[in-house]
């Protein structure tokens, strides 16, 4: 008796619990013999329970239905997992948020990749840039040959003041060895030269900041460019490895997304006639509606306290909107109408009707009163320019 009295507390606490803070709680298992009270186990929610799945009209829009406190207790005792998908309590907000799926790239992203490996394939023929290192045995004394050296823009590497320079642009590594060994032969006895690649140019060319292009496309310099619009973070990462591999043995890069800036939501609010504002943000995956409002520095003097968010669907002919109480969020606290702001929502703050009537008032009013003005202004300036004024300018004892 004890065990089943217990099990009618703990339900009726996580109903109120879920009840207050809209996240989902499944219910306890009944206990039975030899079994004591558990938990059950949270049901994995589907990243398509993000957005609300039935809606229905309210005052403004349309908004998921909720159902009364005696409905939910009794829906919270009763459903399934299942159920608690298609509840109001699926639309993230909050203190119950959802994370966000994997990220996709598209454009205008900016990505970073950093070139980890990055070795030619054999024969490998030396270019401009290519840093080269090159070890001398028999050199003077006092100008050894031993060291790190580029390969200037027109192909030369310079050996230092005593040597000179040595065309290698175009040649594999044995070659570069026997041009130089041929070069220093000139000023040397019997030099012996090792040629070894230390690093390649291109791979300046793949590693740093690549925009995603309108075609979906990241440049890699003199390799070409490769498709990654569409992808999450590993697939383009092997997808330009991929790519790499008919240039160079078994490369291996790092990418990852440098600038979000594909992903975004806007805030929209109306100007009472005066024209409405837009602004765009990108989306982190933690804003809510407070957040977002924050952004543009609070409600105007325009705005009412009227809010929404308009929400696109993949059917064009439904229309998704969530209801926001402004007041409950700010003066109260109230996280059940501070959703959590998804890629491509619309936050819409509503005018001010009386501003608004007050805008468009005066853009009847206006002319007339600059008509009434040009008329008073007129009739002033001939009123004063007739009689006497036309005949001595307003002085009796003028002789002109």
């Amino acid at each position: 008796m004890g065990s089943i009295h217990s099990f009618r507390i703990a339900a009726l606490a996580a109903t109120a619990v879920a009840a207050i803070s809209g996240c989902q709680i499944a219910p306890p298992s009944m206990p039975g013999p030899g079994r004591p009270m558990t938990a059950a186990a949270p049901h994995p929610v589907d990243s398509a329970s993000l957005a609300p799945q039935a809606i229905r009209p309210v005052e403004f829009g349309f908004s998921m239905p909720r159902p009364s406190p005696d409905e939910a207790g009794l829906a919270a005792a009763q459903a399934t997992p299942a159920a608690y998908e298609n509840a109001d309590s699926a639309v993230p907000r909050e203190l119950c948020k959802r994370v966000l799926p994997a990220y996709r790239i598209e454009p205008p992203d900016i990505l970073t990749i950093e070139a980890g490996h990055a070795v030619p394939r054999p024969p490998y023929v030396l270019r401009s840039l290519d840093l080269v290192n090159i070890r001398v045995y028999g050199t003077l004394p006092e100008a050894p040959i031993d060291g790190v050296f580029r390969i200037e823009p027109g192909g030369m590497v310079r050996l230092g003041f005593r040597y000179g320079t040595v065309m290698v642009s175009g040649m594999s590594l044995p070659e570069a060895e026997s041009a130089i060994q041929e070069h220093l032969r000139k000023i040397l006895r019997d030099p012996a030269v090792a040629v070894s690649l230390v690093e390649i140019a291109a791979k300046q060319q793949i590693s740093g900041q690549h925009l995603v292009k309108p075609d979906g496309t990241v440049t890699l310099g003199s390799y070409g460019s490769v498709l990654v619009a569409g992808m999450t973070i590993p697939e383009a990462r092997q997808a330009v490895e991929n790519h790499l591999s008919a240039y160079l043995d078994h490369p291996e890069v790092s990418l990852d997304v440098y600038a979000f800036n594909s992903k975004v939501y806007y805030v929209i609010t109306q100007g009472a006639g005066l024209g409405d504002g837009v602004y765009r943000f990108p989306i982190t995956g933690n804003e809510t509606v407070l957040d977002a409002i924050s952004q543009i520095n609070g409600l105007q003097q325009v705005s009412s306290k009227k809010i929404w968010i308009a929400r696109p669907t993949k059917d064009p002919y439904v229309q998704q909107t969530l209801p926001v109480k402004w007041e409950q969020i700010t003066e109260q606290g109230l996280a059940s109408t501070n959703y959590q702001v998804l890629p491509g929502d619309r936050v819409f703050i509503a005018e001010d009707k009386l501003v608004a009537f007050d805008t468009g008032l005066a853009k009847i009013t206006t002319p007339l009163e600059r008509l009434m003005g040009f008329t008073l202004l007129g009739t002033g300036t001939a009123t004063r320019l007739s009689g006497p004024v036309l005949e001595g300018g307003g002085n009796r004892n003028a002789n002109f």
